[in-house]
Order: structure tokens, then sequence, then C-alpha cells
């Protein structure tokens, strides 16, 4: 069975992945996009105008992350 992550934070067509990982956390960020065929992908490109909701998303990973370390 594979990996599954801590947490994830959407808004919109924007993922924020954590991850735990032997003690540390990782994020990834992602952006959704349907292809001409109708099918789902994720990219880890992103243009100028996603980055604001892309901060919220990683801003999100980032307290819930901070919530987890100070639980300990």
């Amino acid at each position: 069975m594979a990996n599954q992550p801590a947490q994830k934070f959407k808004i919109g067509l924007f993922t924020a992945t954590v991850w735990q990982n032997d003690g540390f956390s990782s994020v990834d960020l992602s952006r959704s996009y349907k292809t001409d065929t109708g099918e789902w992908r994720n990219t880890g490109s992103f243009h100028h105008s996603d980055l604001l909701n892309l901060a919220k998303c990683a801003e999100r990973a980032e307290i819930w992350i901070g919530r987890q370390i100070s639980a300990k």
C-alpha cells in the first residue's frame, strides 16, 4: 500500500499536500488542469496569476504543520 498524505489543502484548482517523513514534513504544491480529451492532470508549473492562491495553500499547510509540532 502506498503512503498516504498526512493532510491536503485545496483552493480551487490548487492543492498543498503534506507528507510526514521520519520526523519532518514536506509539502507538494500542484495545480490541476483538464486536457483536451477531458482527462484531469496535475502540474508543478505555475502562471504568475496562480501564485496568490498557491501561497494561500502553502500558508494553510504551514499552519497545520506548526500545530502538529506544537501538539507534540
